[in-house]
């Protein structure tokens, strides 16, 4: 039977310090922390100890799905917690998908990292806007990258005060879209189109609607969540006012991908590398975008649902996949990522996307300098796989020499950044001085 107070909270830690912090700062900020059922998968190798000794009061333990859960009370919360050392651990979306295990038909859910902090009575707040959205939406999920904090003595200064929305950034290698932010000012919340990870509220069911695919390592996470959810009939919102912050970078803390690597193997502490199950799990996220014309893979529950389509979700976005092309709405200064509706047919539509490419190139003194003459200007010519020519730029020697002002031993960096035609990838970049007096230098390839 459903419990419309309740909230149910999903928390995946890897071996995060900021753990009892993130649930001690939740908690003390909740207007009703009896309502709330926080469900954690604590992947770490520490004593469970901890947690009564951090003042959370023991109730019991019980058994789910074959796991021990250890189930705790703090300010009349209900906490239960799944402990599992951090070798087995098999990526983000699996952790996430342990802790949803434990729903219990909660009117409400909502999914955080365990590095977070929140505003006064966030639950009240967070509530009041998903039933205010459910005015124009059955199925409203609210969700954003956060602003920063840093823990520490300066934490309540650090802690940053805008909102934002999330924008297409750039496809990576395998063709998966990858997300960034901007900031925005509006009085209401905004639709949007991408899911993040690290923030989603929404109601009770989107847990068996939308499960975690626990194959899915982390690379992939959001861009899934979010076709998923838009094809099952949901709508997102990036909230206009601040709810809550997340702690970004985190150098200091311990990554999976750190602990997962060739030498764990060979030591027989896992199974697999990090890099071995993310190359599987990007393989599912392609076959669910339908970019594996040949897959095998089975998604399973993962996969998307009947209400409506991903083409539909991909004229919303300004994005077609099977290219890895946008609208020029979704790079240029707009950075749009939510089309109400598509204003021109399937052709123009189609024709009217290209694909944007940016890099950071590295240039040593040997790509420009020779003995044999003073180069004038240095040429960068961006070839695909067929030796066409893709872009262009020529750099003077004044140029040049400003970019080495702040390099170190003569090599400086350098952001190229072009638009092409769908379907036509970078593949070299070529390098070839030119002196005034002397003519063309040696050229010198760089793979893109």
């Amino acid at each position: 039977m459903e419990n419309p107070a309740t909230i149910f909270i999903s928390i995946a830690s890897y071996r995060d310090p900021e753990l009892l912090p993130t649930l001690a700062d939740m908690l003390c900020n909740a207007a009703h922390p009896e309502n709330l059922h926080i469900s954690i998968c604590w992947q770490d190798c520490e004593a469970i100890e901890i947690f009564e000794q951090a003042g959370l009061s023991p109730q019991e333990n019980r058994i789910v799905q074959d796991r021990e859960v250890a189930v705790y009370s703090y300010k009349q919360a209900r906490i239960e917690i799944i402990n599992v050392h951090y070798y087995t651990s098999q990526g983000a979306c699996w952790a996430r998908s342990l802790s949803e295990s434990l729903f219990d038909n909660e009117c409400y859910f909502l999914q955080i990292d365990s590095h977070t902090r929140f505003i006064p009575n966030w639950d009240n707040e967070m509530v009041s806007m998903l039933q205010q959205l459910q005015i124009d939406s059955p199925n409203p999920i609210i969700s954003s990258y956060p602003p920063g904090y840093t823990p520490g003595p300066d934490e309540v200064t650090s802690k940053m005060e805008f909102v934002s929305r999330l924008i297409f950034r750039e496809y990576d290698q395998h063709g998966i879209p990858m997300f960034s932010s901007t900031p925005f000012i509006s009085l209401t919340p905004v639709r949007g189109s991408y899911l993040a990870g690290g923030f989603i509220f929404t109601l009770g069911n989107f847990v068996e609607s939308i499960p975690n695919d626990p194959q899915i390592f982390f690379a992939g996470e959001e861009i899934s969540m979010s076709v998923r959810a838009f094809t099952h009939g949901y709508d997102v919102y990036h909230p206009s006012k601040l709810l809550l912050w997340h702690y970004y970078q985190r150098k200091e803390h311990d990554k999976i991908w750190g602990d997962h690597n060739n030498e764990a193997k060979d030591e027989g502490l896992i199974d697999s590398t990090w890099w071995e199950r993310d190359r599987l799990a990007k393989k599912r996220v392609r076959t669910l975008l339908g970019l594996e014309s040949e897959s095998d893979i089975n998604l399973g529950p993962y996969t998307l649902g009947n209400q409506r389509t991903l083409r539909q979700f991909e004229y919303q976005a300004g994005i077609c996949l099977e290219n890895g092309t946008v609208s020029p709405e979704v790079m240029d200064s707009r950075k749009i990522n939510y089309f109400a509706t598509r204003t021109c047919n399937e052709t123009e539509w189609l024709n009217r996307q290209h694909a944007y490419y940016k890099k950071t190139i590295t240039f040593n003194a040997s790509d420009y300098e020779t003995s044999e003459f003073e180069m004038n200007k240095l040429h960068l010519n961006v070839y695909n796989a067929q030796n066409s020519l893709l872009y262009k730029q020529t750099l003077t020697r004044l140029e040049v020499d400003t970019l080495k002002k702040s390099a170190l031993d003569g090599a400086f960096s350098l952001l190229i950044e072009f638009k092409t035609a769908k379907m036509v990838k970078p593949h070299v970049i070529r390098v070839c001085p030119w002196s005034d007096s002397f003519g063309w230098g040696t050229v010198t390839e760089k793979t893109w």
